[in-house]
């Protein structure tokens, strides 16, 4: 609710519901197919598989679209549990909540002008800053090279929060570019004014951010000796103004 509320209330995103069912035009529309298809769920006997992030329903609600003047920006947000097979060893690093075959993020998607999109971008990167900010988390922004990017993906932030308890970084965003790429494969397109000829969008996006890894690292940073947890200040309204978490008895 916080992150919903903040993305809507100052950085100007519409909420959208999302589906958890997808089908394989969707999934090809945003790039995850067919690189991806090992590591998603598939619904048996149905041309269906179950949501492995909310970029892909939220970004094929303009799917084989013309938007009209006015319509381009336009950014987009919703909550929604993504499914995904978390391949691997057994060990320290799949225990616990820390990877899981559904966890819930909030997603954040643009559709933009061309020319905009890199400033877009950074502002994009501001929005999800903002959030770990407001959290009173520590993170980093790492910058991927060309060999470590996605298959769509053109330009990309990821965003990751210190974990104290496993000494360790948690990836919690990928905030991406992809330019024209995933309106190309979708039919996305739009006009810059009423009978103009139609152009291609910008599609960006970012989880805003991805649970439960932002729920670990607020627990280990504000754990205090006595096994309360602090509650961050901007969490304080949603949790009846309470200030500290108390351990189960």
């Amino acid at each position: 609710n916080f992150m919903l509320d903040l993305h809507v209330e100052h950085h100007g995103y519409v909420e959208v519901h999302s589906a958890f069912a997808i089908n394989s035009r969707s999934l090809k529309g945003t790039g995850q197919l067919p690189k991806m298809a090992d590591d998603m769920y598939k619904i048996e006997g149905e041309d269906l598989w179950l949501n492995p992030t909310a970029e892909v329903p939220v970004t094929n609600v303009y799917a084989d679209e013309i938007l009209e003047p006015g319509v381009v920006p336009r950014y987009l947000t919703a909550y929604c549990p993504s499914f995904r097979k978390e391949s691997g060893a057994y060990g320290k690093d799949t225990r616990g909540i820390q990877r899981l075959h559904q966890f819930d993020k909030v997603e954040l998607v643009k559709f933009v002008l061309p020319e905009t999109s890199y400033h877009e971008h950074e502002t994009l990167r501001g929005n999800v800053e903002s959030v770990l900010k407001e959290l009173d988390l520590p993170f980093r922004v790492l910058l991927l090279c060309a060999g470590d990017l996605s298959f769509a993906a053109a330009k990309c932030y990821d965003f990751e929060t210190w974990a104290p308890g496993q000494q360790a970084w948690l990836e919690v965003s990928s905030c991406s570019n992809f330019e024209a790429f995933q309106a190309r494969r979708a039919g996305i397109r739009f006009r810059r004014e009423v009978g103009a000829k139609p152009e291609f969008v910008h599609t960006l996006n970012a989880s805003g951010l991805a649970l439960p890894r932002i729920v670990i690292t607020i627990l280990e940073q504000n754990q205090q000796a006595d096994g309360r947890v602090r509650i961050p200040t901007a969490l304080k309204p949603l949790m009846g103004g309470r200030d500290y978490l108390e351990p189960a008895r």
